[in-house]
């Protein structure tokens, strides 16, 4: 039977790369049954000036399973960002982000394998706001000092900060059960605890009892500053790290940083019910229909989405395939060069060719 899957082209780069990526997914002899369902900037106006149609969550509630490409977010204006309206309407609370070297992506580092487990429902990123200025903010601002006694000035914003344990316990659980189903050895759980003692202390707190169930899986806790630094000088000291939402976001980018950048580095965003797949970059709308972009990414998001189908042994030879081809170096995209400027570099959809030949030889 053909799995059913979502796939939601995105917008900027996403058609192209998503397009890529849907045609190295279907050389690996899986068979898929594919609802196309169009989201972002690109078709707000088709939408009544939504850029995530209720049709679209309708789908992935439906197949529980999807693959997206980039769309567009406004940085400090327009619409708040679909990626994060997917995960809350869906309940993604557990997104994954591999980090993984690959020889033939200029880095520093090399043999670096690390996965961030970050929890992506709750704490800053939930986006409770309240604005400078309004009289929401101005109770609040009322209500917090005198509760608190701190003193906060009246021309600030206010952003919440809830961490909750229910949601705390099942991203950690996730993460260890993550750890023990691929083989991990450790997971470390990343928190600023000795200042947000009511926050990041539960958090750590809970991680805590969580992990005390987990006696195959070595455990440990880092603060979120150190944690970067070290990741900096020592990343192979690493293997799982769960993070509350905004630390996650900042520490998986870093991460990726170590391997050669977010070109090469996937994503998945887990439910009870679903399961999203994505590349962590953004959507480069200048770049849009050139046919010049990287889908790397996506093409790990796709082994991702693979191994989540159980197609473990497609999922293998779709990711041997892709780091067969970045090591040759032949048929890569311009970043993947010595030099961008380089004449020999090939096109998003060339570099499918090569991975489908790659997995055909």
């Amino acid at each position: 039977m053909p799995h059913r899957v979502t796939l939601i082209p995105g917008d900027g780069i996403g058609p192209e790369l998503s397009t890529a990526t849907r045609r190295v997914l279907e050389a690996t002899g899986v068979e898929f049954d594919w609802d196309v369902r169009e989201a972002g900037a690109d078709v707000m106006a088709k939408h009544g000036g939504n850029p995530l149609p209720d049709s679209v969550i309708e789908s992935i509630a439906h197949t529980g399973v999807a693959i997206k490409g980039p769309i567009t977010t406004p940085v400090g204006t327009g619409f708040r960002s679909v990626n994060v309206a997917l995960r809350k309407a869906l309940d993604l609370f557990g997104q994954v982000r591999p980090c993984k070297s690959y020889t033939g992506v200029r880095s520093r580092y090399s043999d670096v394998d690390l996965v961030i487990v970050r929890e992506s429902t709750e704490d800053l990123y939930a986006g409770i706001e309240f604005e400078e200025g309004t009289e929401n903010c101005a109770v609040l601002r009322d209500t917090i000092q005198k509760l608190s006694g701190a003193v906060i000035r009246e021309d600030a914003g206010i952003s919440i900060k809830p961490i909750s344990i229910e949601g705390t316990r099942r991203v950690v659980q996730f993460a260890l059960d993550y750890a023990r189903r691929e083989g991990r050895r450790k997971v470390t759980v990343v928190h600023k605890a000795n200042i947000m003692k009511h926050t990041d202390g539960l958090w750590l707190r809970v991680a805590r009892e969580v992990a005390e169930g987990y006696t195959d899986i070595e455990f440990e806790d880092r603060i979120v500053d150190n944690m970067c630094m070290q990741l900096v000088q020592k990343p192979e000291l690493y293997d799982v790290m769960v993070c509350p939402n905004l630390y996650g976001d900042i520490v998986s980018d870093l991460a990726a940083g170590l391997v050669g950048g977010l070109g090469v580095a996937p994503g998945a965003n887990y439910g009870r019910a679903a399961a999203l797949f994505e590349p962590t970059h953004g959507s480069a709308p200048k770049y849009a229909g050139l046919n010049k972009a990287n889908p790397t990414a996506m093409m790990l998001s796709g082994v991702l989405m693979l191994r989540h189908l159980d197609e473990r042994d497609a999922a293998d030879r779709m990711e041997a395939a892709i780091a067969a081809v970045i090591a040759e170096g032949k048929n890569v995209t311009y970043d993947l060069k010595p030099r961008p400027d380089d004449p020999t570099a090939v096109g998003t959809s060339q570099f499918a060719d090569a991975v489908i030949a790659q997995l055909q030889a």
